[in-house]
C-alpha cells in the first residue's frame, strides 16, 4: 500500500494574511522609533517636525539641562528602590501563601486588587488619603506622632512616598508570578529536606531558591522597566513637585516636549538617553536571570 503524504494546511494560507500584523508592527513600533531618532537630530517642534538637521545639539542640550540630569538620578532611585522592595515583599508574601498550602485562595485574590485598579485611580485615591487637610491616612499619622505630617508636601519625603505607592500597586504582580513558580517546586524535594532535618532557611536556599530564582529575577527585571517608565503616578499625585523633587525622566520628557516651548527635538533626545540608561541598568539583571536559568537546567 502506498503511503499518502499530507501537506500541512498551514502551507495553503495566503501570504497576504500576514500583512495586517506586519502593518500593525510598523505603525505601532517602527514608525514611532524612527521618528524619535530622527527628531533627536533635527530641530523639531510640536507644530513643525523635522525642520532641519542639528546633529548632536539636542543631545547636548538635554545632557546640559540641570532638570533632566536630576530627573535621571531620581528615576534610577525610584526604579531600583521600588523594584527591590516590590520583589522582596512580593516574594515573602508568596512564600507565606505557599506555606499555607492549597491554592491562591481568597486572600491571594484580594491581594491582586491594587494590580487591577487603573493607575490613575490609584493616584487619585492615594492623593486623597495623603491630603494634608482631611486625608484619612495623614490625619491618623498626625494623631499618632502628635504633629501635622505632609508626606507629599516635603521634598525630602515626596519621592519616597511615591515609591511606597508604586510598591503597593505592583507587589501583587510579584506575588502572583512567584507563587506560580513556587508551585513548580517538587514536593519530594521539600519532603526530603524535612526528613534530613533542614530548617526553613536551609530548605529555601537549597531547594526552593534554585527553582524560583529565574522567575524572581525576571520579575525584578520587569519591575525595573515599569519603574523606569513611571509617569501617571507622578502626574496625578505630585505633578513633579514640590519643586522638582519628584520629576522623573519620563515626566521631564513630557514637560520639555508638551509644555512651554514644545521642544520635541530635545524631548526625543532625552528619550534616547533614558532608553540607554534603562538598557544599561537592566542588562545586569538580565545577565543574572540567564545565569540562574542555566544553573537550574
Amino acid at each position: 500500500m502506498s503511503s499518502t503524504t499530507t501537506t500541512p494546511a498551514v502551507r495553503h494560507v495566503p501570504r497576504w494574511l500576514s500583512l495586517p500584523p506586519l502593518v500593525a508592527i510598523a505603525v505601532l513600533l517602527v514608525y514611532p522609533t524612527v521618528f524619535v531618532v530622527a527628531a533627536s537630530f533635527t530641530r523639531t517642534t510640536l507644530a513643525r517636525p523635522l525642520q532641519e538637521w542639528t546633529g548632536f545639539a539636542n543631545l547636548t542640550s538635554a545632557l546640559q539641562t540641570e532638570a533632566f540630569a536630576g530627573s535621571l538620578v531620581r528615576t534610577v532611585v525610584f526604579a531600583v528602590g521600588a523594584a527591590v522592595l516590590a520583589t522582596a515583599i512580593g516574594t515573602a508574601v508568596a512564600l507565606l501563601l505557599r506555606a499555607r498550602g492549597g491554592g491562591f485562595g481568597v486572600l491571594g485574590t484580594l491581594l491582586l486588587l491594587p494590580l487591577v485598579t487603573p493607575p490613575v485611580m490609584v493616584g487619585v485615591a492615594w492623593k486623597l488619603l495623603l491630603a494634608p487637610a482631611g486625608g484619612a491616612l495623614t490625619s491618623t499619622i498626625s494623631s499618632l506622632v502628635g504633629s501635622p505630617v505632609n508626606p507629599l508636601g516635603s521634598s525630602g519625603t515626596a519621592l519616597g512616598t511615591l515609591v511606597l505607592i508604586h510598591v503597593w500597586q505592583w507587589t501583587p504582580l510579584v506575588v502572583l508570578l512567584v507563587f506560580a513558580a513556587l508551585l513548580g517546586v517538587p514536593d519530594e524535594l521539600l519532603e526530603a529536606a524535612a526528613l534530613d532535618g533542614a530548617g526553613a532557611l536551609r530548605t529555601f536556599t537549597a531547594v526552593t531558591w534554585p527553582v524560583v530564582a529565574p522567575t524572581v529575577l525576571s520579575v525584578l527585571f520587569l519591575e525595573l522597566v515599569v519603574g523606569f517608565k513611571v509617569f501617571d503616578l507622578v502626574a496625578v499625585v505630585t505633578s513633579g513637585g514640590p519643586g522638582l523633587s519628584t520629576v522623573v525622566a519620563s515626566f521631564e520628557v513630557f514637560r520639555t516636549g508638551l509644555r512651554g516651548d514644545y521642544d520635541v527635538g530635545t524631548a526625543a533626545a532625552m528619550t534616547l538617553v533614558l532608553g540607554l540608561l534603562v538598557g544599561v541598568v537592566t542588562a545586569g539583571v538580565s545577565a543574572l536571570r540567564t545565569r540562574a536559568a542555566r544553573a537550574e537546567s
